[in-house]
């Protein structure tokens, strides 16, 4: 007896949108989906789109958003899309064609896009970032340095011992606020800035900022590149055979980069992250079971940017249950919980405060989860 797969949600086109009948319906609860779908960090789409149908599937399944059925309209969010992002949200705001956003995209975009939605619909931002974010009405959920960094930071000095790091980086806010935060942290623990750069995106090669690198003495690297740039310096690096030499850490390298990488450049390669694939808690189990349920086992690679759109949609789904039309003047800040559901939590169902976070290291072409950040040992 064969059994079918349920069929996912599919995110509505823009051009859809404002040319065909969707245009004037108004029975949904339109959510604009900001992910990139092309340049550097063009590699999460696939796993950012399946992870929010997930959710999608799962809030229908309920009643929706304000009993409002969801639909999710694809907006290309990268840094290279051809028409500004600012344009298209506002004029899908103007025309009341979208009730909310969550954006899985760079900061750099957040900041622009800050500035064009003034608090006229909920604005959730899912991936980690240098934190800070605080303006009205734009809820930032993820990961931010003092909660990743200075822990996994602190671990990797405790048993590798470095003399000095490099620090490399892609040449916007989230890399240079973060690599401020690590500044402060190599004094704190008495270790070296060898080296320090900023590349722009979308570079062919990084072989010389690795020969670089490697004339530094630099003993560990912090990674703060974006996808395929990400996987472009850890392929230079593996060339070289710098892992024999050096540690890397970094707090943006899924498993989508590690596939991209190989198992060869990823050697001695630690993340620190409240999300993997390979994380043993009963929620993951939950959500990895309904991710494969809808798209089959060939589905995109499971990994924290993706996982970070299906709880940025089910936050959103809290959000507006839980303070209606009085979102306006919620704050994470106040110390009020979103009840929603996450794949970050140990337990399952609706959990609220920050998520735990995680060190793993590369093994092969898997995240092996080492320990808990909140724990003092790093067993290696």
């Amino acid at each position: 007896m064969s059994y079918a797969l349920p069929q996912p949600f599919v995110p509505t086109e823009l051009d859809e949108l404002r040319d065909g009948p969707l245009a004037q319906a108004r029975g949904t609860f339109r959510v604009a989906l900001l992910i990139p779908l092309c340049g550097s960090a063009g590699i999460w789409a696939p796993s950012c789109i399946s992870s929010a149908q997930v959710a999608v599937e799962e809030l229908n399944r309920a009643s929706g958003i304000n009993g409002r059925n969801v639909q999710l309209v694809m907006i290309d969010s990268a840094l290279e899309a051809a028409i500004p992002i600012e344009q298209t949200v506002n004029d899908l705001i103007e025309s009341r064609s979208i009730d909310a956003i969550v954006g899985m995209h760079i900061s750099a975009v957040r900041q622009r896009l800050s500035k064009v939605v003034r608090q006229r619909i909920p604005y959730v931002y899912t991936p980690l970032y240098e934190g800070g974010e605080t303006t009205a009405g734009i809820y930032a959920i993820g990961e931010t340095p003092d909660e990743q960094l200075g822990p996994s930071m602190e671990l990797i000095q405790k048993d590798y011992r470095p003399a000095s790091w490099a620090l490399i980086g892609n040449d916007y806010v989230w890399p240079r606020i973060s690599h401020l935060f690590a500044k402060a942290k190599l004094k704190q623990m008495s270790s070296r800035l060898a080296y320090e750069k900023y590349l722009p995106f979308g570079l062919s090669s990084m072989s010389r900022f690795v020969e670089e690198i490697e004339r530094s003495e630099a003993e560990a690297v912090l990674i703060s590149l974006v996808g395929q740039d990400a996987v472009a310096f850890n392929r230079a690096f593996g060339a070289a055979g710098l892992h024999k030499k050096m540690v890397r850490l970094s707090c943006a390298i899924d498993e989508n980069s590690l596939l991209a990488s190989g198992s060869r450049n990823s050697k001695r390669m630690f993340v620190a992250s409240s999300y993997f694939a390979s994380l043993p808690s009963e929620a993951n189990a939950a959500f990895k079971e309904q991710y494969y349920r809808l798209h089959g086992d060939q589905a995109p690679v499971l990994n924290a940017l993706g996982q970070s759109t299906y709880e940025g949609l089910h936050f959103l789904a809290g959000l507006m249950r839980d303070h209606g039309s009085a979102w306006r003047s919620f704050s994470l800040g106040t110390g009020r919980p979103v009840i929603h559901r996450s794949s970050r939590k140990l337990g399952v169902g609706e959990h609220c405060g920050r998520a735990p976070i995680y060190l793993a290291r590369a093994d092969g072409l898997n995240f092996e989860v080492i320990k808990s950040l909140k724990s003092s040992y790093l067993n290696t």
